[in-house]
Order: C-alpha cells, then structure tokens, then sequence
C-alpha cells in the first residue's frame, strides 16, 4: 500500500531579503508543497488560528520549546501551518517569541482543503479555518496523522490533546525503538 502523498498547494510567504534594505526587507516567496516536503522529513502542526488562545498558550509554543529534540530525532523542518496569511504568521511569531519553528502560511486555505482538514468556524467569527493536527511526512509521503477528536464546523473549542508536541515526540522515539528492534532481530 503506497503511503498518502501530501497534497500539491503554494504557499505565499514573505522571506526577508536584507538587499532589499529599508523598514520592510521582505519580499514575496511562493513555495510549493515539493518545496517544503519533498527530500525531507517534515513535522507539520496545523491548528485553528495564529493569536487565539490554545494556539498561543500550547500548541506553538510546545513545539518551539521541543524544537531540538524533535530534530534529534531526524526531523528536517517543523512547521506551523494556520489558514492565515502571511503578515499575520510573521507577526504571531514575533509576538510569541518563535524563532525555531517554521511559519507556513496556509492564507487561502488550500493545502487545509486538499487535506480534508477545514472546517467552517463561522460561529467564532473565524471563516474557513484548518482543523487541529500534527502529522509526520517523509519524502511527500505521509506517514502518521494525530487529529484532534470530534472533527466538525463550528466546534465550540478544539483543545490539545493529541496534536501537541510531546505526542508527537514519542511517536518519533517510538519508531525509532522499533526500527531499532528491528535492526537487531
């Protein structure tokens, strides 16, 4: 059985370019999924919106504080992926003091759809917004998904329970053990 494969999207992102000079250096940058995925093993999080409450007090900052350990485990890039634009993951990592974590913008909602991960969250005021899930890809490939349970629109809330940092740090040392099992077998 062929693993899923991530869905193809771009994501419009804004890269400093200090050649640019003045109080913006930014510039546009599209990437696309084979950018971000491709040849690398990737730990993704996605989570409802950039400065609301759980995503604040938890979600990111939880992988921001696990960072290293997750690379020592042979991650090559952790990324928060929000149905927000650009300016606002920028701001939200500034704000949040996040300087490990890769901010994806997912401003159109595309990869979120692609994935079957929106949701309508009409009922906050939110629009379209991207369910709460962390997933590990290898290559483009995706290997495992913790999604958050109860998965609907307009959620009254979307706790952490299974997306966060530390599930997602023993599953990698769990596979690892058994990779490891398997070797001396």
């Amino acid at each position: 059985m062929t693993p899923q494969q991530v869905p193809d999207a771009i994501f419009h992102t804004r890269q400093r370019n200090d050649a640019l000079g003045g109080d913006n250096p930014y510039e546009w940058r599209d990437l696309s999924s084979a950018d971000i995925f491709a040849g690398k093993r990737v730990v993704l999080f996605a989570l409802p919106g950039a400065f609301t409450p759980a995503c604040s007090e938890s979600h990111l900052p939880g992988y921001e504080r696990l960072y290293d350990d997750l690379i020592a485990e042979g991650v090559d890039r952790v990324a928060c992926l929000s149905v927000n634009d650009a300016f606002v993951m920028h701001q939200w990592a500034k704000a949040q003091g996040i300087s490990k974590v890769s901010m994806l913008p997912d401003g159109n909602g595309e990869f979120t759809r692609k994935m079957g991960m929106l949701v309508e969250r009409s009922a906050q005021g939110m629009g379209l917004r991207s369910w709460r899930y962390s997933m590990l890809a290898e290559d483009g490939a995706i290997v495992k998904i913790f999604a958050e349970p109860g998965f609907a629109d307009n959620p009254p809330g979307v706790p952490v329970q299974v997306s966060d940092a530390e599930t997602m740090l023993n599953y990698l040392r769990a596979r690892q053990a058994s990779r490891g099992r398997q070797i001396m077998t």
